[in-house]
């Protein structure tokens, strides 16, 4: 196989990882998305050592550059949906601290406080 070859398939795959990667983040398949990605770093230090060796024609630079573009714009969804899970993963934390320091100051008085809210809603206690 041409180095040309090489680095055009090496794209082509590291695009379908990128699309699987951007199915798991869309299912909210963390911990599938995170193993997938040691095999997409390992990819691209294959390609950057054959992009660095080939010198592509026109017509595989364009080809590269379609893959590229498609590769970098499922990378920014992935990158978008991380964000979202960032946000609800913090707002979880400051639940779980505000329950932790209300248990602390109130003792039993404020987890019966804190069940009653799940239960009923805020402001039912």
């Amino acid at each position: 196989m041409s180095t040309t070859r090489a680095v055009l398939d090496g794209y082509t795959r590291l695009r379908q990882q990128v699309a699987i990667m951007l199915e798991l983040a869309r299912a909210g398949e963390w911990d599938a998305l995170i193993e997938r990605q040691s095999g997409y770093l390992q990819l691209v230090d294959r390609i950057q050592q054959l992009d660095k060796e080939t010198v592509l024609d026109r017509e595989s630079q364009q080809s590269k550059a379609e893959l590229l573009e498609a590769i970098l714009a499922d990378d920014l969804a992935i990158r978008e949906h991380l964000m979202t899970r960032r946000s609800e993963l913090g707002q979880l934390m400051d639940t779980s601290r505000r329950q932790r320091d209300l248990h602390r100051s109130y003792g039993k008085q404020a987890a019966s406080l804190v069940d009653a809210s799940d239960k009923f809603g805020p402001g039912t206690t």
